[in-house]
Order: structure tokens, then C-alpha cells, then sequence
């Protein structure tokens, strides 16, 4: 949605739809995740940026944004798309090392000061980038809890999400225009 309201083309695919969908509720989606069928849902969202792409009314390029579990699917698809322009992960799960060199969007990650579990892949993640030479930018949002952009738990902060969502709206503009 917000994507759309500035202007773009946007398709945000349930990962969730196997299973019946997101149901509501963060803390039972969450459960959820670990009993879809990973690589079925990764094949997927491959397809879902293909279609995309091919839609009339559009420029043909594609950018992919994600939170939580869909900030690792931006991830992956970063490693999957050549074609890919622009990924923005929000505390996504990074892929493995050896994935990285296909990697040929320009990378914005957004991560919580306060979430160890995906912070703890970030050294090892930013070593692979630079040995890849892939375009990066990383931002850190200092005394912010994973989930700091979703207005609808308490983790949620204002001032982050205003921040990170600004920062990635000029980062779409600037490549997909």
C-alpha cells in the first residue's frame, strides 16, 4: 500500500496463502513460516517479480522491499534476479555467503539496534558484499527492537520507520525511475 500511494506498482504476494493466509496476528504468522514449504515459496516469489515485470502500465523495472521473513525473501531474491534493480531488506535473514556474488542489485538494509539474531549474520554478510564488490548501503537504527516499521505491535518506533521508510522510497526513486 505504501508503496502504491508513492507511486509505483505494487504486488505484495502472501507467502502465508499455503497455509490460509496471514492470519492477523504477528506472533501466529510467525509460527507459521517454518512449516511452509521453503523452496516451493521461494519458486513463488521468483515468479511473482517475473510477472510483475511483464505488467503493461509499468517501465519493467523491479525493485523488491521486505519485513522480517520477507526482508530474507529480498535477500534471496537478490541472489536469484540479475534483473533485479533494488532490494531493501528490513531485518531480513542474509543469505549464505557463497550466494552472494550473484548479487548485482543495489542493496538498502535496514537493521535493529536491538536485534542480535540478524545482526550476528551481518559481519560475515558485509564481508561477502565487499568481496563481491555488490553496491550496499546498511543503516542501523540505534535503541530500535526487530519489527521497528510494523505501526501495529509495540516494537514499533516512529521516528526509525519515518527514517527507514524515507530512505527507501529516495532509494526506489533513484533506481527505478
Amino acid at each position: 500500500r505504501r508503496l502504491a500511494l508513492a507511486g509505483y506498482v505494487a504486488f505484495a504476494p502472501d507467502a502465508l496463502y499455503p497455509l490460509g493466509g496471514y492470519p492477523g496476528d504477528e506472533d501466529q504468522a510467525r509460527a507459521l513460516f517454518p512449516k511452509l514449504d521453503q523452496a516451493k515459496t521461494r519458486e513463488d516469489f521468483v515468479a511473482a517479480a517475473g510477472a510483475l515485470k511483464t505488467l503493461a502500465g509499468t517501465n519493467g523495472k523491479v525493485g523488491v522491499v521486505g519485513f522480517c521473513y520477507g526482508g530474507g525473501i529480498s535477500n534471496y531474491l537478490a541472489t536469484q534476479l540479475p534483473e533485479l534493480l533494488a532490494a531493501v531488506p528490513f531485518y531480513g535473514a542474509q543469505p549464505k555467503a557463497e550466494d552472494v556474488p550473484r548479487i548485482k542489485a543495489h542493496l538498502l538494509i535496514h537493521d535493529a539496534g536491538n536485534d542480535e539474531r540478524i545482526r550476528a549474520g551481518w559481519p560475515a554478510y558485509e564481508k561477502a558484499l565487499k568481496e563481491a564488490g555488490v553496491n550496499y548501503q546498511y543503516h542501523v537504527y540505534p535503541s530500535v527492537e526487530h519489527g521497528f516499521n510494523n505501526d501495529t505491535t509495540p516494537r514499533y518506533d516512529a521516528a526509525a520507520a519515518k527514517l527507514a521508510w524515507q530512505r527507501t522510497v529516495d532509494f526506489f526513486r533513484a533506481r527505478l525511475a
